[in-house]
Order: structure tokens, then C-alpha cells, then sequence
């Protein structure tokens, strides 16, 4: 089963319309964050370190819904914290549905079992269950032994009761081609409609900084790794465009697309991307849009953002360049990434201070 004909159209018309009223600058996915509370404390995130006032905050349904209107993405993805938790989910999804927009319901599926008949199989609801590798490297990542037999036993069942399930996995430092490729054909054993993947990026709340990838070591492994596929042909399939899948083999040169992906969450409109922490909120989308300083951010342009390769700021990317070059975009997929020869150059660092450049706004409480 492919991305819904369904859901290649609406997004295809979206961006069409955008790109026919010249806008430089349009959503594509809504990033909503509804909680921060999870029953899981991975290694490469720092959100469960709030304070409890914190944790027990959530939005309500009319404020995730209104963020969907406001921001007008089609498509919004509900990550948190864990979104099962959150009480009032099934009336979020529902309210986002009847409005068309395609929902990426993202959990570590320990709850989704039991949450599963809260829905309803539809093209316009896909559960994207977080698994970081094999048996042992994600439970590894998420410390705690057993997610891992619990999260894919809840893809088959959702599977076998005809959801929509994709896979979103995170790479970390240690990862080895032919580990990745493994997984890759487990995800392909369990019947999922796709794998979204993509090296993990130093969130800057992240209890342990070394579990993060560098660049160039980032870049040779997709190419082991596609090289690997190519060779066995295996037939993954990746939730993600064929240009974004070139980027992560380093034949792509890009910039980030912060506004691709904007954040809403319990604090407001997170600038520039979720993955900043202490860059300041906005209280609506327009003024995300137009107060955020978007040309300080970047590779070369700000020290935080020089090692990322994170799908949410190049995806958006990824899509703008397929439009532009529909038959580059169509051989990667037909052929897949170049996986030899000279890497496209890389974006220059920046200098140390200029991520000190603009002002930062510590809303957060810390412990």
C-alpha cells in the first residue's frame, strides 16, 4: 500500500496553488504538539524534563484545530510528548479529519493498542510509530527493554485492522549499514506503508549530546546503506520524496526550510523549528511568519543549525526543488540516490558567533 491517490492530490493542489500566488513562504506540515508528557524518556529528547505544571499542560481541541485552520497545512503532525495520552485526542483527530487535513498520528505505540478502537481506518489517518533501529537499539534509545516487541505487535494489529502505519525512525552515532538495512526489511515484513528516516539532530534539551550523527558521517552512511538496497533489491519504501532521500546521500546541496514545518505546541508558535528551544514563541501564525528572522537560520548561517539533516527543515526543500525539477525528482526515484562519486559540496560552517547574532528568549522553566 502507497501514499492514498487521495493524498497525493490535495498536496500536489496545495503547493501548485502556492506556487501560483508566488508565495515564497507556505506550511506544509503542521507540527502540532499538544502535550509534553510521555511514558518513555529517550536519550535524544529533553521534554519530559519540564516541571510538572508543565507536563500537565495541553491544548485543547478547539486550539489544535484552530492552529490547523490558522496555519492551513494539509497535512499535521501530531507529536508531543506522547499524543495518546492526551484525553481529548480522538476529538482532535476527528475535528482535523472532517477538515480534510491529513493526520500523522507519531507514537511510541505502548498505548496504541489500547487506544486503537478510539478510531476509525481512513485515508486522512496514518499511526507513524517511532522505532529507532532493531530490537536492540531501540530500546536502547528509548531505555527502557520491551518497546520495541510491544510497538510492532501493535503495527500488526493496526495494520490487520486496515490503518494507515508508517515507521519514523531516528538515526544516532554507532549506526551501521547493514544494521539499518536489516530493520529496513523488518519494516517491509511488517506491512507498513512506508519509513520516514532521518539522522537525529542535537536537540538542544537532549540529556545525551553524543548520541547525535555529524554530517559527513551522516551522508556515508545513507549512501552504504542505499548502495545495500540497490544491491539486494529490496524494495523499501520511504515516506518521504526521492530529492530528500539524494540530500541524505549528499548529492543534494540544501538549505533548510524552517517554515516548512512550523511548531505549534503548549508554549505557541515555536521559532524557528521545534528542534530550537531558545529562539522565543510567537502567539499566532502570521506573527511566527513574520517576526521570525528566518535568514539568521541555516546551515552557514547559525552555529545550531551546521550538523542538522533533519527531515523536517529539508523535506519542504526537498518538494520545492521537485517542482522545480520534476525529471531530476523522477530519476532518483526511479533509480535511487547516486551512492558513488564526489558528494555535492557542503554548506560552509558557521562562524562560532553567529548563532549569538539575535536574541534569545528562555521561556522555558527549567528544574
Amino acid at each position: 500500500m502507497g501514499v492514498p491517490l487521495v493524498q497525493s492530490y490535495r498536496v500536489g493542489r496545495y503547493i501548485l496553488a502556492q506556487k501560483l500566488r508566488r508565495r515564497r513562504r507556505y506550511p506544509l506540515v503542521l507540527m502540532l504538539e499538544p502535550l509534553f508528557r510521555c511514558n518513555l524518556a529517550c536519550a535524544g529528547c529533553g521534554k519530559i524534563d519540564y516541571p510538572d505544571e508543565t507536563l500537565d499542560k495541553r491544548l485543547s481541541v478547539d486550539e489544535c484545530i484552530g492552529a490547523a485552520e490558522e496555519c492551513g497545512a494539509p497535512i499535521v503532525s501530531i507529536a508531543g510528548g506522547e499524543p495518546l495520552i492526551h484525553k481529548e485526542m480522538p476529538a482532535i483527530v476527528q475535528g482535523l479529519i472532517q477538515r480534510k487535513r491529513f493526520v500523522y498520528l507519531c507514537t511510541n505505540a505502548l498505548l496504541l493498542k489500547k487506544r486503537m478502537d478510539d478510531y476509525k481506518p481512513s485515508p486522512y489517518l496514518t499511526f507513524s510509530v517511532h522505532l529507532d533501529g532493531n530490537e536492540h537499539r531501540h530500546d536502547t534509545s528509548v531505555c527502557q527493554p520491551g518497546t520495541y516487541q510491544r510497538a510492532t505487535d501493535a503495527i500488526r494489529e493496526a495494520v490487520a485492522r486496515g490503518f494507515r502505519v508508517t515507521v519514523n525512525c531516528t538515526l544516532f552515532q554507532g549506526e551501521q549499514a547493514e544494521e539499518i538495512a536489516a530493520f529496513l526489511d523488518d519494516c517491509k515484513a511488517l506491512g507498513v506503508e512506508g519509513v520516514t528516516i532521518s539522522p537525529g539532530f542535537n536537540y538542544e534539551r537532549a540529556p545525551q549530546q553524543e548520541v547525535f550523527m555529524k554530517r559527513q558521517a551522516s551522508r556515508q552512511l545513507f549512501r552504504d546503506l542505499f548502495r545495500i538496497g540497490k544491491e539486494r533489491k529490496a524494495g523499501w519504501k520511504f515516506n518521504q520524496s526521492s530529492l530528500f532521500l539524494d540530500f541524505l546521500a549528499g548529492n543534494q546541496n540544501y538549505q533548510c526550510t524552517p517554515w516548512g514545518n512550523p511548531t505549534r505546541n503548549i508554549f505557541g508558535w515555536q521559532k524557528p523549528c521545534y528542534l530550537l528551544v531558545s529562539e522565543g514563541y510567537a502567539q499566532s501564525f502570521q506573527e511566527l511568519m513574520e517576526t521570525t528572522p528566518w535568514d539568521r537560520y541555516g546551515l552557514g548561517r547559525n552555529s545550531k543549525c551546521d550538523q542538522c539533516q533533519v527531515h523536517s527543515g529539508f523535506e519542504p526543500t526537498a518538494v520545492n526543488d521537485t517542482f522545480a525539477h520534476p525529471l531530476k525528482a523522477l530519476k532518483v526515484a526511479l533509480f535511487g540516490p547516486r551512492t558513488s562519486g564526489p558528494m555535492a559540496p557542503d554548506m560552509p560552517s558557521s562562524p562560532p558567533s553567529a548563532s549569538a547574532s539575535h536574541p534569545v528568549f528562555p521561556l522555558r522553566v527549567e528544574r
